[in-house]
C-alpha cells in the first residue's frame, strides 16, 4: 500500500487508525491507516485489491474488524448514525427497485442531505443527458443511465464523505468528459467547503487535481 499526498493545512476530513479487515482466508487490511483531506482523493487497485471493500467501510456499510474511522471527529462505531448522516454512498452494482424512478429517488435521499443542492442536481442530469429520463422506471435505463443518476445524486448530495466507485463504468465518452470536468471543478471550486470526495478506480482518471492518492 503506497499514500502520497499534496500538504493539507486543515485537519482530515476522514482518518483512519490501525483499520483490520478480511473474509475467510482472504485478508484485506491489516493495522491500516490513511488521512483522507478535502477535496478529491483516489484509491488505485486491481480486481480483488479490496477498493470497493475499502468503500464499503468507510461508509459504515461493513463493520471494521479491527481499528477507528473517523468522520470530522465522530467515530464510526460509537457516532454509527450521526457518521453515516455525513456520507453519500451506494454501490454502482446494487440492483436498484423496476419501477423507482430517478426523481422519486432523489426527492427521497435528498432530504437526508443537509447540503443537498437542487440546483446541482439539475445542472449534473443536464450535463449527463438525463433530463428526459427522469421520471421513467429504472429498469427503462440503460446501465449507463443508471450511473449517471447516481452520479448526478452524489455531486449533487454535498456529503461530507462522497464516496465513489469505478465511476465511469458503462459511460459513454461524453458523459466521461463531463464527469471529469465537474470533479475537476469541486476539487478547484467546491460548493460545499470541507468535503472529501474519494474515488476507486483501477487506474488514474485524467489529470484531476488529486489531494491524496492511495495504492491497494
Amino acid at each position: 500500500m503506497v499514500v502520497s499526498s499534496k500538504p493539507a493545512s486543515n485537519a482530515p476530513v476522514l482518518r483512519v487508525q490501525g483499520l483490520g479487515f478480511g473474509f475467510a482466508g482472504h485478508g484485506l487490511f491489516k493495522d491500516w491507516s490513511a488521512d483522507f483531506p478535502a477535496g478529491l482523493s483516489l484509491v488505485l487497485g486491481g480486481d480483488g485489491s479490496g477498493k470497493t471493500s475499502l468503500l464499503r467501510l468507510l461508509a459504515g456499510d461493513c463493520v471494521p474488524q479491527a481499528g477507528r474511522v473517523l468522520l470530522r471527529g465522530m467515530d464510526l462505531m460509537e457516532q454509527g448514525s450521526a457518521y453515516r448522516a455525513q456520507v453519500f454512498w451506494r454501490d454502482p452494482r446494487a440492483p436498484w427497485p423496476e419501477m423507482l424512478a430517478p426523481q422519486a429517488w432523489v426527492e427521497d435521499i435528498s432530504a437526508r442531505h443537509a447540503r443537498w443542492s437542487d440546483e446541482d442536481w439539475s445542472t449534473h442530469t443536464l450535463g449527463f443527458g438525463l433530463a428526459q429520463h427522469l421520471h421513467k422506471p429504472m429498469y427503462q435505463l440503460s446501465a449507463g443511465s443508471q450511473r449517471k443518476v447516481l452520479l448526478a445524486a452524489a455531486l449533487a448530495s454535498g456529503a461530507a464523505l462522497t464516496l465513489l466507485d469505478e465511476p465511469v463504468a458503462t459511460l459513454d465518452k461524453a458523459s466521461i468528459a463531463y464527469l471529469l470536468q465537474a470533479l475537476e471543478q469541486e476539487a478547484r471550486a467546491p460548493r460545499s467547503p470541507g468535503r472529501a470526495v474519494i474515488v476507486a478506480h483501477y487506474e488514474e482518471l485524467g489529470d484531476l487535481p488529486w489531494s491524496r492518492t492511495v495504492t491497494l
